[in-house]
């Protein structure tokens, strides 16, 4: 559409927005790649005699692939230069729910586990390398997610995508990466993050980006100036309320963010009792190793009583060991 038009779409109904679809061919490449990919990583593991849990691949085609879709090809994309309500949801849908889905699919485990060795161990090395361990630092993660919505909605960024259409894609896939830059690190199985990033810490830092991902859809709302008011004003359908469609899709993004933000959060928790389940197993199969070979000694000169070593040594083995056995 160009920016002199003065055509303009049906009103936006319910109807019309699922209705609504228009092929997006970079946004569909991608998809098609990244489907393609991960297929290609669960078939070599259940070649090699793996498994690959049904719900992960669930989560990374139709809350991931699912996410970039709708976003970028239905009527949201139909209506995103007329209205900026929908522009706003294909944003955050963009920036926080397709890193989610695409994050709860695990690529990065998969991709360690299906390639060969040499691949893995380049995979594993480059999630542990300098500029990727600065970018998925988990507060310089979340300063660049803030930091790009913000630059997408206070600077002439937004206002020039509407008009250019390749830098329109470019800022579906700056929204997607920055997204991922802080969900995938978070919710793999591998070891992306530094030592000191224990679950308790993931979990805290979950809980401060949804605060922090809140911040965006509050300005947006409160924001007095039109954000690319310019464009809106001409193409807007007539009779449209721009200032009310602004407040409109900052409470989209507002609430979409913190909608989000519950389940990415009760993905970290669900880890980290899985990781206490792992951790109380190992400790209890050491435990019988160590107490299976224990027999009583006697001395030279006769019997003589000898404390066990649970008693005299410290450690949370040991301590463990006088918690189970309170009568001795």
């Amino acid at each position: 559409m160009s920016e002199l038009s003065a055509v303009h779409l049906p009103e936006p109904t319910a109807g019309r927005l699922l209705g609504s679809w228009q092929p997006d061919v970079p946004a569909l490449l991608l998809v098609v790649l990244l489907g393609a990919l991960y297929g290609w990583g669960v078939i070599r593991v259940r070649r090699r005699g793996g498994s690959w849990p049904p719900a992960r691949i669930a989560a990374f085609v139709l809350l991931g692939l699912g996410a970039i879709v709708v976003t970028t090809m239905s009527g949201l994309a139909v209506y995103d230069r007329e209205l900026f309500w929908p522009a706003a949801v294909q944003n955050v849908g963009l920036d926080l729910l397709a890193p989610l889905g695409l994050a709860l699919g695990d690529p990065l485990r998969l991709a360690v586990e299906a390639l060969p060795e040499g691949g893995a161990a380049r995979v594993r090395r480059a999630l542990t390398g300098r500029l990727v361990g600065l970018l998925t630092f988990p507060l310089v993660s979340t300063v660049l997610v803030l930091a790009t919505e913000l630059a997408v909605y206070f600077t002439p960024y937004f206002a020039t995508a509407l008009r250019v259409g390749w830098l329109h894609e470019l800022l579906y896939l700056h929204l997607l990466a920055a997204g991922c830059l802080f969900v995938l690190p978070v919710l793999t199985r591998e070891q992306a993050l530094p030592v000191w990033c224990t679950h308790p810490v993931r979990a805290a830092l979950v809980f401060l980006d949804g605060i922090v991902d809140a911040l965006p859809g509050l300005a947006v709302m409160t924001h007095g100036t039109l954000i690319a008011g310019a464009w809106y004003l001409h193409h807007a359908p007539p009779g449209s309320d721009v200032h009310h469609d602004q407040q409109l899709g900052g409470g989209a993004m507002l609430g979409i963010a913190e909608l989000v933000a519950v389940p990415f959060l009760l993905a970290v928790l669900a880890q980290w009792a899985r990781a206490e389940r792992d951790r109380a197993a190992v400790l209890d199969r050491r435990l019988d190793g160590e107490l299976a070979p224990a027999a009583p000694v006697a001395a030279a000169d006769g019997p003589e009583l000898v404390r066990p070593w649970w008693e005299t040594e410290a450690g949370e083995v040991a301590e463990r060991v006088r918690r189970q056995r309170p009568g001795d």
